[in-house]
């Protein structure tokens, strides 16, 4: 009977360590983007400001996404302010691969997640009658990042609507 609770306890504490060490690393691709960034650029909407933010909440079950930019009037267009929300989520194997996103425009759009050592894309699931958007994060250096947001019709040819580098606000 020892050697059986014995067993088990060995068991017991293998699978805690191994549960513990895959929770710390979770979000590790993540750790380069984590914060607050302050940034311009341009696109379609013309030349604008903004801010974003990813950051962790749930006790680490999603991470947070808030976007702001603003895009001063023109002779020929009238101010646009932009505001969203994106929710990074675990998925079954629980890997943050998925996202969904909501603006102030009344958009929701589902992201499918993929990465490389310096860049997190996102790219929305690709239907029949809807354009097919990619939002993209390139690591510059430390303190910089490349946003850019593209769309496509067929899903293979991507236009750049906007583009702008970040730079760490903290």
């Amino acid at each position: 009977m020892k050697k059986i609770a014995v067993t088990f306890a060995v068991y017991l504490l293998s699978f805690v360590s191994i549960s513990f060490g895959q929770q710390d690393t979770t979000w590790n691709k993540w750790n380069w983007l984590d914060g607050d960034w302050v940034g311009e650029g341009s696109g379609s909407p013309g030349q604008g400001t903004g801010w974003f933010s990813f950051l962790p909440d749930l006790n680490g079950k999603i991470m947070l996404r808030k976007s702001h930019s603003e895009y001063p009037a023109t002779m020929n267009k009238p101010e646009i302010i932009h505001d969203d929300l994106m929710v990074v989520y675990l998925d079954n194997a629980n890997q943050p691969d998925k996202a969904i996103y909501f603006d102030n425009e009344g958009h929701t759009i589902n992201y499918t997640i993929a990465y490389s050592d310096t860049a997190i894309v996102f790219t929305s699931n690709k239907t029949r009658s809807a354009l097919v958007f990619r939002l993209t994060y390139i690591q510059l250096d430390k303190k910089t990042v490349d946003v850019k947001f593209e769309m496509s019709q067929d899903g293979e040819k991507f236009v750049t609507y906007t583009e702008g580098k970040c730079r760490r606000k903290k």
